[in-house]
């Protein structure tokens, strides 16, 4: 008698496992996006001071390095123009320099006013950190001496496609 108690225990735990076998199925949908993403950032404190000139030329121009920028962007063609909210005196030129970032462009060292202009442009997909900055201070004589002023340089970074 033991034999087939065993036997039936066996059988048990088989017709148990084959209950236990069976499966079940779930699908979900899941939505997704990714925004257009443009964003730009400008690091360091320029400042610009002339005062020096060579007898019988202009005041000496100033250059303020040392300044970084960095761009994101998931777009192609998108392009970072920059802009002062007023024009410079009469005699003085402020101007900017943005290294550009692997396959885009820059325009150099660009003379800034109160229309934007185009400093970097074919900006395609991708993240950059740590860019070269520089502004570049000009006057002429006519300038005269101006005191301690500041302007804020606006950088718009516009998307491509």
């Amino acid at each position: 008698m033991k034999k087939s108690t065993s036997f039936l225990t066996i059988g048990a735990l088989v017709a148990f496992a084959a209950v236990n076998t069976a499966s079940a199925q779930v699908t979900q949908t899941v939505t997704y996006q990714v925004s257009a993403i443009n964003q730009i950032s400008v690091t360091g404190s320029p400042s610009l001071v002339i005062n020096a000139a060579a007898a019988g030329s202009a005041p000496t121009s100033v250059t303020a390095s040392g300044n970084s920028w960095s761009v994101t962007t998931n777009q192609s063609t998108a392009m970072i123009t920059a802009s002062i909210a007023s024009n410079m005196p009469a005699g003085l030129t402020l101007s900017a320099n943005l290294t550009a970032p692997a396959g885009a462009t820059s325009t150099g060292l660009t003379s800034l006013s109160s229309v934007a202009v185009n400093v970097v442009t074919g900006i395609t997909k991708l993240n950059s950190a740590a860019l070269g900055l520089s502004y570049q201070l000009d006057a002429t004589a006519a300038a005269g001496v101006v005191g301690s002023a500041t302007r804020v340089v606006t950088y718009t970074i516009t998307g491509g496609v």
